[in-house]
């Protein structure tokens, strides 16, 4: 971010961070790291039901984190650009060097209040 940040523009980047914060919608991101998925895909790599991962790919695709591209029948997601892709290792890389502190963390519950 620039050295004049907004309210706004701290807004619109605490909404990144709280969809980035959904156990599955991150979890669906990770797993599209590896590449293209169908839905029955993620499903069965990150659990839940069709509905609720298809749902999460809806949001995810609404705020231009994910992009998707029909194959036959089905359809296949994918991380819509390449800073989606950083942002993730960059989390993975920052997680190696906290995370022992993050996962002790007492101001936040795992329920995510």
């Amino acid at each position: 971010m620039s050295d004049v940040t907004t309210a706004a523009d701290v807004g619109v980047a605490a909404k990144l961070f709280r969809g980035f914060a959904d156990p599955t919608r991150l979890a669906v991101l990770l797993e599209l790291l590896a590449g293209e998925r169908r839905v029955v895909d993620l499903v069965e790599t990150v659990g839940g039901s069709q509905s609720n991962v298809s749902a999460h790919l809806a949001c995810l695709k609404d705020c231009g984190l994910v992009t998707d591209r029909p194959q036959g029948r089905a359809v296949l997601y994918r991380l819509a650009t390449p800073q989606v892709v950083e942002l993730l290792r960059q989390a993975e890389t920052l997680l190696g060097e906290v995370g022992h502190e993050v996962a002790l963390c007492g101001n936040y519950r795992q329920d995510g209040r």
